[in-house]
């Protein structure tokens, strides 16, 4: 199995860690949904010229209603999830805010066992807890 996928995340946990910062920075002495809005702008734009440039021109027109339900379900979970992080943010430290963020990645894993039929393996159910221990325990961190 190609190992490419592993490059990607790694990326995307870089920067996941650099926008936490700077987001930290950025929600500063603003309201923190219109510092999600100014966001989220600045998302849309950039992504739209990179599907621009990559997809072909067709493909739009060509997506399954079923896609754009679940596609339009899972940019309402992220807007609901910017919305708390960025609030987060605001009134804690990135450094604490981040890792409990992160526990998303054992809901994944336990969402992915009951909806879309993934096992639950001793390594993933071990990494899920030492995940929650470890957000748990920056989160109590005083």
């Amino acid at each position: 199995m190609s190992m490419n996928w592993i490059y990607w995340s790694l990326l995307s946990a870089l920067f996941a860690g650099a926008t936490a910062v700077l987001a930290k920075v950025g929600v500063a002495g603003v309201d923190s949904n219109l510092a999600t809005a100014i966001r989220t702008a600045v998302i849309l734009v950039f992504t739209w010229i990179v599907a621009a440039v990559t997809a072909t021109p067709s493909a739009l027109r060509g997506l399954p209603s079923r896609t754009w339900i679940f596609l339009v379900l899972s940019g309402l979970g992220t807007g609901l999830s910017w919305l708390c992080y960025f609030r987060a943010l605001q009134l804690g430290e990135a450094s604490r805010v981040a890792p409990v963020d992160k526990l998303s990645v054992a809901f994944v894993i336990l969402f992915a066992a009951l909806f879309l039929g993934e096992r639950i393996t001793w390594t993933r159910g071990a990494g899920g807890l030492l995940i929650m221990a470890g957000a748990i325990i920056l989160a109590i961190e005083r």
